[in-house]
């Protein structure tokens, strides 16, 4: 029963923290809304997904414990060793090009703000260096976990990172215009543009 009640969690903790993060990444929409108290709201939103996605790594973690009878191995049918080393081999370069989004972009990562200006550093490079990290750190999880569902659900981050990066840059666009639009142009959004 608890592992029917953790997956079930698990699917709302994902959906709710994919609500809120798109509704996080529109402050300049909701601006022409409510006012200037939409970046603070959307510091809300962006606080509140970041809580769902912690209960969606508990969720990961308690599924270890309490897992499903599916029809599939409950572990991946190699060596777990094999698993430790594909997860650190994904979890290096992800945590990485995370954090270093993460300092880039500074306080406006979890704190929208009005005056922030456009990105630099790994932003003069790719576009979305946080959910490009972040995404392949749930693969990485569930191989520490060595757990072939998990592994699976873990596509599901895919989309839904994409579709965050997607909503966040419609609001970019409205927030910093053209100046946007060619930022685009220039910088890839997941992986470096060759230079022409």
């Amino acid at each position: 029963m608890l592992n029917w009640i953790n997956l079930i969690i698990l699917i709302i903790s994902t959906t709710l923290m994919a609500f809120f993060y798109v509704k996080s990444v529109g402050p300049a929409a909701l601006e022409q809304k409510i006012g200037l108290k939409a970046y603070a709201r959307c510091a809300y939103y962006r606080i509140t997904a970041s809580i769902f996605e912690l209960i969606g790594i508990i969720n990961y973690t308690l599924y270890f414990f309490f897992p499903i009878a599916f029809p599939i191995p409950q572990f991946f049918i190699w060596d777990y060793s094999i698993s430790m080393v594909l997860s650190i081999v994904i979890l290096i370069p992800s945590l990485y090009i995370m954090l270093k989004g993460l300092k880039d972009a500074g306080r406006e990562a979890l704190f929208p703000d009005k005056e922030h200006t456009l990105y630099k550093g790994i932003y003069e490079k790719i576009r979305h260096p946080q959910a490009l990290g972040e995404a392949f750190i749930w693969w990485s999880i569930a191989l520490i976990l060595n757990s072939p569902f998990l592994f699976l659900y873990s596509i599901v981050w895919f989309p839904l990172f994409y579709w965050f990066c997607k909503a966040e840059e419609n609001d970019l666009i409205l927030r910093y215009g053209e100046p946007y639009n060619d930022y685009k142009r220039r910088i890839g959004m997941f992986f470096p543009k060759r230079k022409k």
